[in-house]
């Protein structure tokens, strides 16, 4: 957002200052994830007739986007998935334990007789191998189908150890 007043800053440069904190926000210093979910907003600064490029000022507005985000909490997002299981109501309890065990959280459940359907949120990570599992439990009689639905955050030590994952592979990098 720009608020800049008495021209302190030319308008040609205020998109050089945007395209510098859209560089930083490609890859993350938090998890080296994009980052998403920034407001920026140039309120000051100044010029030089000699010094001052479009690469000046995208320079600063990576800088100016270093500086401030580690201040800003960052947190870490994963995509959750809608999941809808199918299948007879004699699994339902092993659909809703093994949904369950992957960090899973039940929205709905409805039974029509001998057949049931649940539907649940569940963070994609956790569904890798899901359809062999759902085969095993349920003697291959359900199937499910899931479409993203959002973004949530990482639990704290998911989070905590992808931070640890990414330092170090960023300090192995600088070897």
């Amino acid at each position: 957002m720009n608020q800049i007043k008495g021209g302190v800053i030319p308008q040609e440069y205020v998109p050089s200052v945007d395209k510098g904190i859209q560089i930083a926000m490609e890859q993350g210093t938090y998890i080296g994830s994009p980052v998403v979910g920034v407001r920026a907003l140039v309120n000051d600064g100044s010029t030089h007739p000699v010094d001052s490029s479009d690469q000046a000022f995208q320079t600063a507005g990576l800088g100016a986007f270093r500086a401030t985000y580690d201040k800003a909490k960052p947190i870490a997002l994963e995509p959750i998935m809608k999941v809808v299981v199918e299948g007879p109501t004699e699994f339902q309890g092993n659909i809703f334990a093994t949904l369950n065990q992957r960090r899973g959280v039940i929205i709905a459940s409805n039974e029509d007789g001998l057949f049931s359907v649940v539907e649940a949120e569940v963070p994609l990570a956790e569904m890798f191998g899901f359809s062999t599992v759902l085969r095993s439990l349920t003697q291959g009689k359900a199937e499910y189908s899931m479409e993203f639905a959002k973004y949530g955050k990482v639990p704290q030590s998911i989070a905590e150890e992808l931070r640890e994952k990414y330092l170090k592979s960023k300090q192995e990098g600088n070897k």
